[in-house]
């Protein structure tokens, strides 16, 4: 074996970075508990520890931010405003640009969708933009939160091609037949993890005079991000995907559409004055971030991108590259499994390539409850669904919903393995158990397994939201 594959394969080994719950215990349905596998990052991914200490250590301080002459306001002021200098530095943010921070990449993205209806709101009409003077693009691509924001605007759709070639023909065809304002693409898909061209992306926008927004919510905790070297107007993420996940969101960009834009939200701290029948907005980050702010999230945050910038890029991405890489060879390998990619040429295409996410069928199984199954009889936790990318997933004939494995730098090879050997296992022998639906979703029938006690069984709880997330 050669010193390049025994790097590889010890990368492979361990985890990359220690993460919050890594021996986590998962009770069996037969009896016995299993090492959880944790192969669903790209919904949430786990809290590094870096992170984890971080929100002790400044857990005593947490105060009232912007509005306190005390010392733990002040401390706790000087934390959030530090946030966004280093999450600016994270993103390779321009001089002046705006961060602003939310609760998740959805809010960051309506955010912005209420800045462009502003934009064209003042474009000379009354009661709302129309048709005529300024459109949104987007892929047929999207999570439903690059999607549905720009739906009550003037908006336009690409049906992405079978390559990134031929995918960037079509959008071209519609930017230059002009009108178009805004681009909004994801950094990364959420469905199959295949990474997008970003920097042509954004050069063909600024070309036919539109901005891109990209929703970076599955780019950021796989890919460095850098705004001014690409051409990036606006970039959105959620700190719950960057291991960070205690609630908040960011909005990074130009500050002219912000500045004019709606504010996010009415109230304290948004203004510069205030009478019974009128309000002054104050502009900058302020303008979007009424209320108190989530400064524990916005520090936590902060923190995920101090680590992962800290890391060589080249390490983190072999690590997660050796992983997917041997996930998709030992499931392809498996009579009965299909795993699925949008484009032909992805990887091959200058500017694309992949990250930590592996979508894939099971012949004869339902995906809900093949993820039922890989839970209870082997402790590994997959992501079903639609993913919130309706659209997608009818189009390429997958609308009752598939699976997706995701990982990420906590991940190790044998989490991959006991995924391939439990639906080996599951194509081999069928299910152990008896299945039944509850409340929209499969789960084991008379099902033996408990909750800790400050987290008590539910009955219906497994069956929220259909739609799954990212």
């Amino acid at each position: 074996m050669s010193s390049a594959t025994l790097e590889t394969a010890r990368l492979s080994d361990a985890p990359l970075l220690p993460v919050a719950g890594r021996d986590l215990a998962a009770p069996l349905i037969h009896g016995g508990t299993a090492r959880y596998a944790n192969l669903d990052y790209a919904a949430s991914a786990p809290a590094v520890d870096e992170v984890a200490a971080h929100l002790a250590e400044v857990l005593p301080y947490y105060a009232s931010v912007h509005r306190g002459a005390g010392f733990a306001s002040q401390v706790s002021t000087s934390l959030y405003e530090n946030a966004r200098r280093t999450v600016a530095d994270f993103v390779g943010a321009r001089p002046g640009d705006t961060v602003i921070f939310t609760r998740n990449t959805t809010d960051s993205l309506n955010l912005l969708a209420a800045c462009v209806e502003s934009l064209l709101a003042g474009q000379g009409r009354t009661g709302g933009p129309s048709n005529d003077h300024g459109e949104v693009l987007y892929l047929d691509i999207e999570h439903h939160a690059n999607l549905l924001p720009w739906q009550g605007l003037p908006h336009r759709s690409v049906v992405a091609g079978h390559t990134l070639e031929s995918t960037l023909g079509r959008v071209a065809t519609q930017l230059r037949a002009g009108n178009v304002v805004l681009l909004a693409v994801t950094g990364a898909s959420n469905v199959t993890g295949e990474v997008l061209p970003i920097a042509e992306l954004a050069a063909l926008a600024h070309r036919h005079g539109a901005r891109i927004v990209v929703d970076a919510a599955q780019l950021a905790p796989h890919r460095r991000l850098d705004l001014a070297r690409d051409g990036i107007d606006y970039v959105a993420f959620s700190g719950h995907k960057l291991y960070a996940p205690f609630g908040a969101g960011v909005l990074v960009g130009r500050p002219d559409w912000l500045d004019t834009g709606r504010p996010h939200l009415a109230g304290g701290g948004a203004v510069k004055d205030v009478r019974l029948e009128s309000v002054l907005w104050t502009d900058g980050p302020a303008r979007h971030e009424a209320g108190s702010p989530n400064v524990l999230g916005a520090a936590t945050l902060a923190k995920a991108a101090e680590v992962l910038a800290a890391l060589d890029a080249e390490t983190w991405h072999a690590h997660e590259q050796e992983l997917r890489s041997h996930l998709v060879a030992g499931l392809e390998a498996l009579d009965g499994v299909t795993v699925h990619q949008l484009f032909a040429d992805s990887g091959s295409y200058p500017g694309s390539g992949t990250i930590g996410v592996v979508n894939f069928s099971v012949e004869g199984y339902d995906a809900g409850l093949a993820a039922a199954y890989l839970s209870a009889e082997h402790g590994v936790g997959v992501r079903d669904g639609r993913f919130c990318a309706h659209p997608l997933l009818r189009r390429v004939g997958l609308a009752s919903g598939s699976l997706r494995a995701s990982f990420g730098v906590g991940s190790r090879r044998t989490d991959a393995d006991r995924l391939i050997d439990g639906v080996a296992a599951l194509l081999r022998d069928g299910l152990g158990w008896d299945y039944v639906v509850d409340a929209g979703r499969w789960v084991p029938a008379n099902d033996t397994r408990s909750f800790p006690s400050w987290a008590p069984n539910t009955p219906g709880t497994a069956g929220a939201a259909p739609c799954s997330t990212r």
